[in-house]
């Protein structure tokens, strides 16, 4: 087929949050079905894209409320209450008025067009005319926004957050009538899709960047961390699990327990003793495998955990939330679950003490990894079967 991936971030070679590395890994799975897909989107300042021959970059520029400064944010939150539109939706209207339908229609015709969640056809919905329209739904957008209202302490935070989960909820609707089959990243996003959309919907299990199994070194060097966290905490869902394991897990911990945190932070995030904040790191996995154990501490949000697919698919042991666990019926017997803060330092201490002794806990990631890539396949087939129906 010939399809258009329409997608907010075009997949760069060096994918830094979440939702980049999803995005790669449902492309690269299209494109190894045989499908001819052209990708379309922005582009953050200074970036390339990872495949410039299939990539149409609509703009070069900052969508992102980390790294926007405080005049541009105003300009988009100006700009949603002039268009009624959530300030997500709103900023993509800004950076490609005038171009993104434009785009999409000059390159057409498309057998369906892939819409990578439901920001773009929330600011363009213009683009559900050019061709059957596939949505993915990295996250239940509306519930995620919903979330982030109950977290803020700022009074005007607290209320855009409830406006953005308020409309975002009637555009996800409005999509999940309209598009001819929905995505979700999570089993438990499609039950919330309701009855009516169990035939036209699946869940795709994601692959991490270097999906790849583990391969232990013959001499593998020791550990830097005792504990590892990697994420993209300037999302508020993400850093609502973060602030929760600094404030209430740390101080449960011993004083000989080290602690890396890898990703972007918001400003002004101070690190307990014990903790080091290492930023953005090259690579994920070497991070990971850098650590004798991995904390997946989610508290919020929908859709699935990356940081949880990466564990699993280098084998390596951890302590979760239940909701890092979302997506997966079986965990490995290396993951502990916990919920409260002393579960969680406790599993922590116990899985440490014997990591330390010289059991390492680490699996074999290849069954993983292969189920995942299986069930992609699959979950996207019955997706572009509905486009051509």
């Amino acid at each position: 087929m010939r399809l258009a991936f329409l997608t907010a971030l075009v997949p760069v070679a060096r994918p830094d949050t979440g939702f980049e590395i999803a995005n790669a890994a449902i492309l690269d799975a299209l494109r190894g079905a045989g499908h001819e897909v052209t990708a379309f989107g922005f582009l953050r300042p200074g970036e390339e894209p990872a495949d410039p021959d299939r990539s149409r970059i609509i703009a070069r520029t900052e969508i992102e409320n980390a790294v926007a400064s405080p005049g541009l944010r105003l300009r988009w939150i100006a700009a949603a209450l002039r268009l009624r539109l959530p300030v997500a939706c709103a900023k993509l209207r800004l950076a490609g008025a005038g171009r993104l339908v434009e785009t999409v229609r000059a390159e057409g015709p498309f057998d369906a067009i892939v819409l990578n969640s439901v920001m773009l056809p929330g600011a363009f919905p213009d683009l559900l005319r050019l061709a059957p329209c596939l949505l993915v739904e990295h996250n239940i957008e509306y519930v995620s926004a919903g979330q982030s209202a109950n977290h803020a302490r700022n009074p005007v935070l607290k209320r855009l957050y409830r406006r953005e989960a308020r409309l975002l909820e009637q555009i996800e609707r409005r999509l999940w009538r309209d598009c001819r089959f929905v995505w979700t990243l999570a089993e438990e996003d499609r039950a919330a899709l309701g009855p009516a959309l169990a035939a036209r919907s699946a869940a795709l299990p994601l692959l991490p960047v270097a999906a790849a199994p583990e391969t232990p070194a013959v001499a593998e060097p020791e550990p830097a961390h005792d504990v590892g966290l990697i994420g993209t905490w300037t999302w508020t869902p993400n850093f609502i699990g973060l602030d929760w394991f600094l404030r209430e897990v740390c101080p449960l911990l011993p004083p000989d327990v080290t602690v890396a945190v890898a990703g972007r932070l918001p400003p002004g995030v101070t690190a307990p003793p014990g903790v080091r904040f290492l930023g953005r790191v090259p690579a994920a996995d070497a991070f990971l495998r850098s650590c004798r154990i991995v904390a997946l501490t989610s508290r919020a949000g929908t859709g699935v955990q990356l940081k949880t697919v990466e564990a699993l698919a280098l084998g390596l042991p951890a302590v979760a939330t239940p909701l890092s666990c979302r997506g997966f019926s079986d965990m490995p017997a290396n993951v502990t679950q916990a919920e409260d803060p002393r579960a969680f330092a406790d599993e922590l201490v116990a899985r440490l003490a014997a990591i330390r002794a010289g059991d390492r806990q680490r699996l074999n990631g290849a069954a993983f990894l292969d189920r995942q890539r299986q069930a992609l396949a699959e979950g996207l087939e019955r997706g572009l079967a509905a486009a051509r129906a």
